[in-house]
């Protein structure tokens, strides 16, 4: 829930430059999802909902963070685009799911895993190159994240394509 607390403050933070603000928030909200799902794992603190919570806090973050970047033009359209398709691509995948099959089991692939933490990585490195070190705006980190979440969607339509079919079509 931090996360989703976050967000509000962290968008104003970053519609207005506040940049060595939002590095902080944002700091804090990547380090509260990693320490999340470590104790979740390791005290079997894992639930249904939480899984579910956890993907909407991550998504509404991450996206919320790429569009205003790319509106105040401090980070690439299309990467925000992408990022912004690949989570409405997952999203639209789970709704028809839900309203064909029914409930979801979210379960994070590591590829989903690698692209969430490039994104966070990314947002935290430009954060930085514009509150303080310049030099580390870096188009190849953009890249990777690009690369990472076009891979992550087009699995995720493979693999949950496959799961329905096999789950409409079983004996």
């Amino acid at each position: 829930m931090l996360r989703v607390l976050l967000v509000a403050p962290i968008c104003w933070l970053l519609w207005n430059e506040k940049w060595p603000s939002a590095l902080a928030l944002v700091a804090v909200a990547g380090a509260s999802d990693g320490l999340d799902g470590f104790l979740a794992r390791h005290y079997g603190w894992q639930s249904r909902l939480g899984g579910m919570l956890d993907a909407i806090a991550d998504k509404l973050l991450l996206v919320s963070c790429f569009v205003i970047l790319a509106w105040r033009q401090e980070t690439p359209l299309w990467l925000a685009a992408i990022v912004c398709g690949r989570d409405l691509v997952i999203a639209a995948g789970a709704l028809g799911w839900r309203v064909l099959i029914g409930p979801i089991d979210p379960h994070p692939s590591l590829l989903s895993k690698a692209c969430t933490l490039a994104q966070i990585i990314y947002l935290l490195t430009l954060l930085l190159a514009l509150a303080c070190w310049p030099m580390l705006r870096s188009t190849a980190l953009a890249w990777l994240v690009a690369v990472l979440c076009v891979a992550s969607g087009a699995h995720y339509v493979w693999q949950w394509s496959r799961r329905a079919w096999h789950t409409r079509h079983a004996p």
